[in-house]
């Protein structure tokens, strides 16, 4: 691995910078007159930024003896603040991380600190390392974490090998360990995983925990076992309860969690005005939820609470960088720095009107400036298309057991006593039962059983979107789930609706059978399109994209659907096994 990779910058690159100060050769931008958020200060200063390529190299009161062929932008009337960072993105929510940082720098999160569990699990490993080392070289800068289980029951869990492990947890654009799913098992005695936390924390690296609803006392243990952040708190007793006990505390602004605007007046209620230890998230939301940009939105919740825009900015630039150890390349306008600049109208707008980033503009005066590249060869990474080479048969659908599945909202699934005729292949649509399944990717076993709150009216659908990348079918209509699953076959991955021996709703996701390759903006008109033709026929709840991803989510309660069954997560057993076929 070069040096280059490692460091960012060589020591002939450091050298050329440096000459730049000395004034032997010109910088590439120079920023006159720029009013600018400088957190070691806490306030606003007025200073000329030199930028040499991708690094900030000088912030002060003089303009460099040589211009040269410099580009110099006159900065008055503009707030100039660190580009923002998104540190917990969930890179694969229908988007890729390819488009994700793209659409995002545009809106001035030019950092993203990404969840590696879709590629952890579906890569070799040295595919999956060359590929974020090739991300990192986007205008965006890109982080990773690495995570310790796999958030359902899988038939084989090797993935989680130690070599496997340890390559992740100690390359350098891994900046943490978890989100930790895993925690119950831990506490019960799961040394495996306590081994991997305190490498990470050997590694000088912070771990995120997954805590919902923690007490004082489990998280008083998880933080003995080196978990330095959580971002489940849901009201502002929680966070303080947090805070109290020294954690990080990750504030959610998501599509199912868009709990930001009330923990902001909850906090004022209790008096919190120390900001410091707070950093905010949009939590890996689906692509429509961005409508409005990535940490703009977060940022714009936080003025309008009236915290000070030094805090309200640094949720989502300083604080993320001192808290991850990467202050001294980011978060900061200061020599030094990679060169992410956010250009704002005002302090209390912050969706830039222009974006520098790694010294690259992507948006000028509001027009996107990326060239336009070659596609990203995500073949080479061993990502592509799901290939299903088998078949399923109407006779193989059977719902014949007793106990069904209920959603209580987008997430939680309850057991529940069906009292349907579940000998029939056609359900009526006057109630909210019906069938589902879901099987393996590779055909070697399915789960069938009955699945009330999704919808009153949806015939036949499939999808290849969920954690572990194997198909759900859901509807009304055997014949409609066998011809939704064929269409899927067809298409290579992604999700269909049938109706009347029809497809009427689709979404290509060729990447994996989870993500789209087409820029941010079509995969949002693809997915409000598909989400709404659900809410005709009776999805309540806030997101239809996070129910078929978290059926086979383990860390969720109280029933899941896994590879190895039904599965009861406080007991932590199989209610029913999978079928093998």
């Amino acid at each position: 691995m070069s040096t280059e990779r490692i460091h960012r910058w060589t020591k002939t690159r450091l050298r050329e910078h440096l000459s730049v100060v000395k004034g032997e050769r010109p910088p590439t931008i120079v920023l006159k007159n720029a009013t600018y958020l400088n957190h070691a200060r806490r306030r606003w200063l007025k200073a000329n930024i030199w930028i040499a390529d991708d690094q900030i190299v000088y912030v002060g009161k003089s303009l460099p003896e040589q211009i040269g062929d410099a580009e110099v932008v006159d900065c008055t009337g503009e707030y100039i603040v660190p580009g923002y960072i998104e540190h917990h993105a969930h890179p694969f929510q229908l988007y890729n991380p390819y488009s994700l940082a793209k659409y995002a720098s545009e809106r001035g999160t030019t950092t993203l600190i990404n969840d590696n569990l879709v590629y952890f699990l579906n890569l070799e490993k040295k595919k999956a390392l060359s590929l974020i080392e090739k991300l990192e070289e986007l205008p965006t800068t890109m982080y990773w974490w690495a995570r310790y289980d796999s958030q359902t029951e899988l038939i084989k869990d090797e993935m989680f090998s130690n070599s496997k492990m340890k390559a992740w947890l100690e390359h350098h654009l891994v900046v943490q360990g978890g989100e930790l799913t895993s925690w119950p098992k831990v506490l019960q005695g799961d040394d495996t995983t306590l081994h991997w936390m305190q490498e990470t924390t050997r590694l000088r690296k912070p771990i995120e925990g997954h805590l919902p609803g923690a007490s004082e006392k489990t998280l008083s243990q998880m933080a003995l076992l080196g978990v330095t952040c959580d971002h489940e708190a849901i009201t502002g007793e929680e966070v303080v309860r947090r805070l109290d006990l020294g954690y990080t505390v990750s504030l959610r602004y998501s599509s199912i969690r868009p709990d930001l605007p009330r923990l902001f007046e909850e906090l004022k209620e209790l008096g919190v005005d120390y900001f410091g230890r707070c950093l905010m998230t949009t939590d890996g939301s689906p692509p429509s939820f961005y409508k409005d940009g990535v940490m703009n939105q977060c940022i714009k919740i936080a003025l309008e609470a009236g915290l000070d825009p030094v805090d309200a900015y640094g949720m989502a630039t300083y604080y993320v960088a001192r808290y991850y150890n990467i202050d001294h390349k980011l978060g900061m306008i200061a020599p030094g720095r990679i060169a992410h600049l956010n250009f704002l109208e005002s302090m209390d707008n912050p969706m830039p009107k222009s974006v520098l980033a790694k010294g690259q503009w992507v948006l000028r005066n509001g027009t996107p400036q990326g060239k336009e590249t070659t596609p990203f060869e995500w073949g080479d990474y061993g990502i592509g298309p799901i290939h299903i080479d088998w078949s399923l048969g109407e006779d193989e659908l059977h719902f014949s057991m007793p106990m069904g599945i209920e959603m209580t909202n987008a997430v939680i699934l309850k057991p529940y006593q069906t009292t349907l005729e579940t000998a029939a292949t056609e359900l009526a649509t006057g109630h909210d039962e019906s069938f589902f399944a879901m099987v393996d990717k590779q055909g070697k076993w399915l789960v069938t059983t009955t699945l009330k709150g999704f919808a009153t009216a949806v015939m036949g659908m499939a999808s290849s979107y969920s954690y572990t990348g194997d198909i759900i079918l859901i509807g009304k209509s055997i014949p409609a789930m066998i011809q939704a699953f064929n269409e899927l076959k067809a298409q290579g991955g992604g999700l269909i609706l049938v109706e009347n021996e029809e497809v009427i709703g689709r979404v290509r996701l060729p990447l994996l059978g989870m993500m789209s390759a087409a820029p941010m903006e079509d995969i949002m008109a693809e997915e409000q399109s598909f989400v709404s033709l659900l809410r005709e026929r009776g999805y309540k709840f806030e997101d239809p994209m996070y129910s078929l991803q978290f059926f086979s989510a383990t860390h969720l309660p109280y029933i899941r659907v896994t590879q190895r069954g039904i599965y009861d997560v406080r007991k932590k057993g199989i209610l029913f096994p999978a079928i093998m076929r």
